[in-house]
C-alpha cells in the first residue's frame, strides 16, 4: 500500500491523439502510486522533453507525425543516462515495429486496446525492471520474429562474447528463457527452486547488459545459437 513517504512512479505519455493522451492520464492519475509527469504529441517533442527523459516509464505510440515512436525510442535510449523504461503502444500485435522497438531498447509492447488494469500492471512491472511481454507472449514473439533476428550477423560477435561469460548453469537457464519459459517452468525443468532461478535470471541479465527478458531473447537469436524452439 502506498504511503506518504513513497514516491509515485512518474509516467510520460506520448501520443498524437489528444483524447488518447487524456484518457491514459486520467487512468494513471487515478492510482495512488502513479502520476503523469508529461504529455507529448509526437516523438520529436518527446526527445526534446526533459520530463520524458527523467520519467520512470514512457508510454510511446508508434505512429506519430514528425518523428515516430520507434525513432524516438532509439534516440531517447541512446543518449546519456539514466534512461526511462519505454513501453511501445501499437495497434498491431507483434508487427515489425514492435521488433524494431525492442531491438532499440524498449521494455516491451502493449496493444492500444489493452484493458486498463493490464496497462497499469505493465507500468508497475516495467518500473521494477522486467518486461511487459509475458513469457507466453515471448513464445509468440520468437516464433514469429526470431528468423528476422538471425539475419544480422554484425551483432553476433559482440553478443556471443557476452553469452560466453555465462556459467554452464546460467547458460541452461538462459536457453530456457529464450524459449519463452517462465521462472516457475524453468524451476520445474531444472529441478531448482523458483528463488534460485530468479537469482540466475538476474545474473544473466546483468552479464548480458540486457534491460529485461525480452532483450535477452533478442540477443539469443542475434547470437545464432540453436535454442531448439518448435513452432
Amino acid at each position: 500500500m502506498t504511503t506518504m513517504t513513497e514516491t509515485p512512479i512518474n509516467v510520460a505519455v506520448v501520443d498524437d491523439q489528444a483524447l488518447v493522451r487524456s484518457g491514459f492520464a486520467m487512468l494513471i492519475n487515478s492510482q495512488p502510486d502513479l502520476q503523469v509527469s508529461a504529455q507529448l504529441e509526437d516523438g520529436m517533442a518527446a526527445c526534446a522533453s526533459n520530463a520524458v527523459r527523467n520519467a520512470d516509464v514512457v508510454l510511446m505510440d508508434v505512429r506519430m507525425p514528425k518523428l515516430d515512436g520507434i525513432a524516438a525510442t532509439q534516440k531517447i535510449l541512446s543518449g546519456p543516462g539514466p534512461h526511462p523504461k519505454i513501453i511501445v503502444l501499437t495497434t498491431f500485435d507483434l508487427d515489425e515495429y514492435v521488433l524494431s522497438a525492442i531491438e532499440h531498447g524498449a521494455s516491451g509492447f502493449l496493444l492500444k486496446d489493452t484493458p486498463p488494469e493490464q496497462l497499469l500492471a505493465a507500468i508497475r512491472t516495467v518500473h521494477q525492471g522486467d518486461a511487459v511481454i509475458a513469457p507466453s507472449a515471448t513464445r509468440r514473439l520468437i516464433t514469429k520474429l526470431g528468423p528476422q533476428l538471425t539475419k544480422k550477423p554484425e551483432a553476433h560477435q559482440e553478443v556471443n562474447e557476452l553469452i560466453n561469460t555465462l556459467t554452464a548453469r546460467e547458460r541452461e537457464v538462459y536457453e530456457l528463457i529464450a524459449r519463452g519459459l517462465s521462472n516457475q517452468e524453468i524451476a520445474t525443468e531444472l529441478f531448482l527452486s523458483e528463488a534460485t532461478v530468479k537469482t540466475h535470471v538476474g545474473r544473466i541479465l546483468s552479464k548480458l547488459h540486457a534491460r529485461d527478458r525480452v532483450q535477452a531473447v533478442v540477443m539469443a537469436y542475434q547470437s545464432g545459437i540453436d535454442l531448439g524452439v518448435e513452432d
